[in-house]
């Protein structure tokens, strides 16, 4: 006798208390291994798969994708002892399950009609899932049209709409040749039909760029309609976006930043044109290559050695000022999901060379979407290097509850008076914002100045080596 289990939606660290559903990795009637992902999700901090404790045959399933979900919310059950070749879904019992979702008629998962799908070639057998066929839908109902409820107080079914942006309709049962999460999302806001499009990718893969260029495509002409005696007048409706997720927690942050912390901003104009040769420099001589931002991380945290005042965080409960031991170096990093900020640990105690690679890793799972929510937090001053989208300056907000953000603008050519004389140098904008309790303007200028400095002069910096 198979015994079911229900698996909740457990505690992922960090203070987080929901989950939003990305993706389910499992279906009713699979059978799952131990520690085998079931489910992908996104929390304000980042996108993860959660593994399921029980082995057996999944019974229920709780939400649909995109729901959000709170910690200790059910999110399975799973009906452990139970043969892996049954051929109808095992009934949850107690626990409130719901009922089992319908499986295709004919016996055993490996019969009715199941794909197996991978996440690439030669993926091991306990990331792969099965994905049922789904059941045929309304012409031209795009990923997003199917979970849309139909609006209030409509009286008759909606008209069948043609293929959006231009596409092709294709078939609409079966599995969608997608394994990015950020791609179906992609789809998801501008309405595009993942069915009526032919991915680029290795074995027909649906591409984040195949979407991009089904929305750039101009919308199929609609079918001419006889002359009505009077028209209509269409009132356009604002587009409401939901704050959650990475977008949500980035609102929240900030605006309790701006609450909370009483802020000032001071900023130098420096000549960058000796640090942008020290790095050809030392480039030039063989080894890893060493990045501006690890140069400019270093010169931060011989700066926050001089002024501990700005690496620190303010308790008001207790009204002391609490000043921390190392430098946890937070930056900023746009991605395709919003502004996120990873932090590379105990940056006072790296190399130029150890700094480059590790701002290297973090910004490229940023990009995948995989940092963990250790990765972006634990922060205690944060460098932004604004400069990467062509501005000069900034008043950038502070990552609370840190105390100070430093600001780089974009090194560019500009008339400079060097030794005496009109010249073209390297020229760079630096700001210091910084939490106006925990220092005055003295010790922020004074910061703001040893690291201008450490640019104009970078033998400065050798000193505390």
């Amino acid at each position: 006798m198979a015994q079911v289990l229900e698996f909740k939606l457990p505690d992922l660290g960090e203070g987080l208390t929901e989950a939003e559903i990305v993706r389910w990795l499992v279906s009713v009637g699979d059978v799952v291994a131990i520690d085998q992902p079931v489910v992908e999700v996104e929390t304000a901090k980042a996108m993860v798969e959660v593994p399921c404790p029980y082995g057996g045959v999944v019974t229920a399933r709780f939400g649909e994708e995109g729901t959000e979900l709170p910690v200790g919310a059910p999110l399975i059950t799973v009906a452990v002892g139970a043969p892996e070749t049954t051929g109808t879904a095992v009934p949850a019992s107690g626990g409130g399950a719901k009922p089992a979702e319908p499986r295709a008629s004919g016996g055993s998962a490996e019969s009715s009609g199941n794909v197996l799908v991978g996440y690439g070639t030669g993926a091991p057998a306990a990331r792969r899932r099965r994905i049922r066929p789904a059941a045929p839908a309304a012409p031209g109902a795009g990923e997003a049209g199917r979970r849309r409820p139909a609006s209030a107080g409509s009286a008759a079914p909606a008209a069948p709409a043609p293929a959006s942006h231009g596409t092709t309709a294709v078939a609409e049962s079966g599995p969608v040749a997608v394994i990015s999460p950020l791609v179906r999302k992609l789809a998801r806001e501008h309405g595009v039909d993942l069915r009526s499009l032919t991915g680029s990718g290795p074995d027909g893969l649906i591409l984040r760029a195949d979407v991009e260029r089904a929305v750039q495509r101009p919308e199929a002409p609609a079918a001419v309609a006889p002359a009505a005696p009077a028209v209509a007048t269409v009132t356009a409706q604002a587009e409401r976006v939901p704050l959650r997720g990475v977008r949500g927690a980035v609102a929240d942050k900030l605006s309790r930043s701006r609450r909370e912390i009483p802020d000032a901003t001071c900023w130098v104009d420096a000549d960058a044109t000796e640090l942008m040769a020290a790095r050809a420099a030392m480039n030039a001589a063989g080894g890893p290559k060493i990045s501006l931002l690890a140069l400019l991380a270093r010169i931060c945290t011989a700066a926050l050695d001089r002024h501990p005042e700005l690496n620190s965080t303010v308790d008001m409960e207790a009204r002391e000022i609490v000043r921390l031991p190392g430098v946890n170096l937070g930056f900023a990093a746009q991605t395709d999901r919003g502004l996120v900020v990873p932090v590379v640990k105990d940056a006072h105690k790296r190399s130029a060379e150890s700094l480059t690679a590790e701002f290297a890793r973090l910004t490229e799972a940023a990009r995948q979407g995989a940092l963990t929510p250790a990765d972006l937090t634990g922060g205690t001053f944060t460098l932004n290097n604004y400069g990467v989208f062509g501005v000069d300056g900034s008043t950038p907000i502070i990552n609370h509850p840190e105390a100070a953000m430093l600001g780089v603008g974009r090194i560019v050519p500009k008339p400079w008076v060097h030794q005496g004389e009109l010249a073209v140098r390297q020229v760079v904008q630096l700001s210091l914002t910084f939490d106006h309790r925990v220092c005055d303007g003295g010790t922020a200028g004074g910061f703001l100045r040893y690291v201008a400095d450490c640019v104009e002069h970078p033998s400065v910096l050798l000193r505390t080596l």
